[in-house]
């Protein structure tokens, strides 16, 4: 399959990977140290202002972006282990924590400046002997095309792959935050009926003292939230938080984009595949959206690099190889992210309880709270 259909194409390509963002240019930079020829397609940047996500990174995926040579090169003020993490539901009892010491591990998980990690990745790319960049009009003809465009794919939607996205009818607001008090690398999240508030301890816009907020609330609570001034967004969020954190007030604008739940009907086919965005979605509650396309970058990886010597690269059975290895994986997260969102948005009085007990319960069983830890930080 080629990334365009060609007059002229390129033939001195092995791979032609489609997308700009973070999974895109990591497997580009992974393919070309494995001395294959890759040309990365990427449309023209789209400036809306500053970028205020920040990731939360598990230890796969620092394994990955290290070896890539990428991890160390952001900044120190770029990225925030997380030694704690609290968990709060609606109701006493509700409340689980975690930390790193707890689980003997050096962080749970790392919080990374969107736009760093993206400027780290594109640095590399430049530096990388068998990368070319060319733009998505661009014809190029490869035996693979790996897929990184995001949910809304054009070329996945060309090949008439189905790709199943439900709407969970809510927004997430993002924002930089600013704290009264040190947040001593502790992640905090509450979930309420009907929203899930979270806040990532960071170092920008102040180092010790910021947070990245992700706040999922229904579409008319949201729009009302993006509609008001910071003085009254800082006194609903607030109130939100209780104090738990200290005061925050806003360090950045706010930004809002809605969430649902996606799968492509297929990951891959004869000469295709399908990466992060493309071929899964899942909502942020558990922050594993770039985990999960990461782990796919690695997969993809390893299954190219240990193919028969006589098999090609856009071999379908070779393929479905890599398909398999992420299937269960991205189903699994898929069905934990959804349950816990429908779990929790009931205000059902029963229901309510339950959900609170389970929270604590589990917070009294380590070995549970060990597994838990285990597939977050991707072990």
């Amino acid at each position: 399959m080629s990334c365009m259909n060609a007059s002229n194409p390129d033939r001195q390509v092995d791979v032609c990977v489609r997308g700009a963002g973070a999974v895109g240019g990591s497997l580009a930079l992974a393919l070309s140290r494995q001395g294959l020829r890759v040309v990365l397609q990427q449309g023209p940047a789209h400036g809306h202002g500053p970028d205020v996500r920040a990731y939360a990174l598990n230890a796969a995926s620092v394994s990955l972006l290290r070896s890539l040579r990428v991890w160390d090169a952001l900044p120190a003020d770029a990225v925030t282990p997380v030694h704690d993490m609290k968990v709060e539901g609606d109701a006493a009892p509700g409340a689980l924590s975690f930390s790193a010491w707890e689980q003997s591990v050096e962080a749970l998980a790392w919080i990374v400046d969107a736009a760093a990690l993206e400027e780290a990745l594109d640095a590399a790319l430049r530096f990388a002997p068998h990368v070319r960049r060319v733009g998505l009009d661009q014809p190029v003809d490869a035996p693979l095309t790996a897929l990184c465009e995001g949910k809304h794919s054009a070329t996945r939607q060309r090949l008439g792959i189905d790709f199943d996205l439900h709407w969970y009818g809510q927004r997430a607001i993002a924002a930089r935050l600013v704290a009264d008090r040190p947040h001593h690398g502790t992640a905090r999240q509450w979930f309420r009926s009907p929203d899930i508030l979270a806040l990532l301890p960071f170092e920008r816009p102040q180092a010790g003292a910021s947070y990245g907020l992700v706040w999922s609330l229904p579409e008319a609570r949201a729009a009302e939230m993006m509609a008001f001034d910071a003085a009254a967004f800082e006194q609903a969020l607030n109130e939100a938080t209780g104090g738990a954190a200290g005061r925050l007030v806003l360090g950045s604008d706010r930004a809002a984009w809605p969430l649902g739940l996606g799968r492509a009907s297929r990951f891959s086919g004869p000469g295709w595949v399908l990466l992060g965005d493309s071929a899964h979605v899942v909502h942020p509650l558990a922050g594993q959206g770039l985990n999960l396309g990461l782990a796919d970058v690695q997969a993809l990886v390893e299954t190219l690099s240990s193919r028969e010597p006589w098999r090609g690269l856009g071999d379908e059975r070779l393929l479905a190889r890599y398909a398999r290895r992420r299937l269960g994986p991205t189903t699994a997260m898929a069905t934990v992210t959804d349950g816990l969102l429908h779990l929790f948005a009931p205000p059902t009085p029963w229901l309510r309880e339950l959900r609170n007990r389970g929270l604590s319960l589990v917070d009294h069983l380590p070995g549970a709270k060990r597994w838990l830890a285990g597939r977050a930080l991707g072990l």
